[in-house]
């Protein structure tokens, strides 16, 4: 065990730890050697984080999720969320939208501007005050509104060479399903891939994903990336996805929150090594102090970025022998001289706990019936009165 618990090689005795030499992930022009996104998470995947997670591993680092009609309108607070560090190879942001023109202007600004390398849309937020307007993992169901929206991207998108990526769930429920039927109108429209997080919207991020969904998938559009979602909280669940699904690569998204080293994980894994990191309480408390700084430096804020990391502590501390004390102090942390006060105090020299530290993480919530606008699902094809409702489905949140 290397210093503190922070990187494992591990033995003879334990090698049967699975590994899995993937292929470098092709999206158009752009190779991503290490075949792993981070997906994009509203206060989690801003620019300091993703600082944290570039340095453990390699792989596809997306932004927060931006609105269409909020870059359009140049709102500050969206120039920041698509705002890059300049060592960021691959800049990669991801676009929310349900009018036609407007992702298309967004899509236009981005290229035009040269302020991305990648696109990806979402369709996959299943947040109720999205989808009862028709929004989200919703709006596929509308084939004529989601072909006008990967159609009016892509041709923007193309315009710079700029790859465009398609992000889904299975469906509304188990009875409105449209990833297959989604999927194929990217493909022929000029995405580079698609994402399946392997969930209805109806089941929120509770229960298991159905990875069968994404060898389905996969099976069905042989000639374009697939890429999984869902349910990836280690590098032996990314290996058994991409073995189970023939996946192209696996999407992290809660598995990663409190925990940036996972992409130094994956990256071992994908190259056939097994590497895992391990970090003690002194490496993790030292990753939140410079997460604090990052974020601190983010906000342009200090007071701002101590707001930001406090939803961050439990994650980090999940299976730590922490008490719960010191927990709430951190939780309420008001500057960066407490902050490492408080991480100070802790018994730096503990070891990582083992499997305590693992499995789940994030709020997964509960399934639930999917709210959406009276008689939408009567017809796949948008009717003058959906035409109006949708336009108030463009609401900065994330989620997929």
């Amino acid at each position: 065990m290397g210093d503190n618990g922070e990187v494992t090689t591990l033995t003879d005795a334990q090698s049967e730890t699975p590994t899995l030499k993937l292929p470098p992930l092709q999206l158009g022009k752009l190779t991503i050697e290490t075949p792993v996104v981070l997906a994009p998470m509203a206060g989690v995947t801003n620019r300091a984080f993703r600082r944290l997670c570039r340095e453990y591993g390699g792989g596809l680092y997306v932004t927060e999720m931006v609105t269409a009609r909020a870059l359009v309108e140049r709102n500050p607070e969206s120039m920041r969320i698509i705002s890059h560090d300049d060592d960021e190879d691959i800049r990669s942001i991801q676009i929310y939208g349900v009018d036609p023109a407007t992702v298309g202007a967004a899509v236009r600004l981005v290229v035009e501007e040269d302020r991305a390398d990648h696109i990806d849309l979402n369709f996959g937020c299943p947040v109720p005050k999205v989808t009862r307007k028709g929004g989200g993992s919703a709006l596929p169901w509308k084939t004529d509104l989601f072909t006008s929206i990967i159609e009016a991207a892509t041709r923007e998108a193309a315009k710079g060479d700029v790859p465009l990526t398609v992000k889904i769930r299975t469906g509304i429920d188990n009875d409105h399903q449209t990833y297959l039927e989604s999927a194929k109108i990217a493909r022929d429209h000029g995405a580079a891939a698609v994402t399946l997080h392997a969930r209805t919207a109806g089941q929120y991020y509770a229960g298991h994903s159905d990875w069968s969904a994404i060898t389905t998938l996969r099976e069905a559009m042989d000639d374009m990336p697939v890429l999984g979602n869902g349910d990836i909280f280690s590098a032996e669940d990314a290996i058994e996805m991409v073995e189970q699904t023939g996946a192209a690569g696996v999407m992290v998204g809660r598995g990663c929150q409190g925990r940036p080293w996972i992409f130094g994980d994956l990256q071992a894994a994908f190259e056939g090594r097994a590497d895992r990191i391990r970090p003690g309480v002194r490496k993790v408390a030292d990753t939140v102090y410079r997460h604090g700084e990052l974020l601190a430096e983010f906000f342009e804020d200090e007071g701002k970025g101590m707001r930001d990391i406090r939803k961050h502590i439990a994650w980090y501390f999940k299976g730590y022998p922490v008490g719960g004390e010191i927990r709430s102090q951190l939780a309420q942390v008001p500057s960066l001289a407490r902050l490492r006060e408080l991480l100070d105090q802790l018994d730096l020299d503990l070891p990582y706990p083992g499997e305590a530290a693992e499995g789940t993480r994030g709020r997964a919530g509960h399934p639930k019936k999917t709210h959406v606008p009276d008689g939408w699902l009567d017809t796949r094809t948008m009717t003058d009165a959906h035409r109006e409702m949708i336009k108030a489905a463009e609401l900065d949140i994330s989620g997929g």
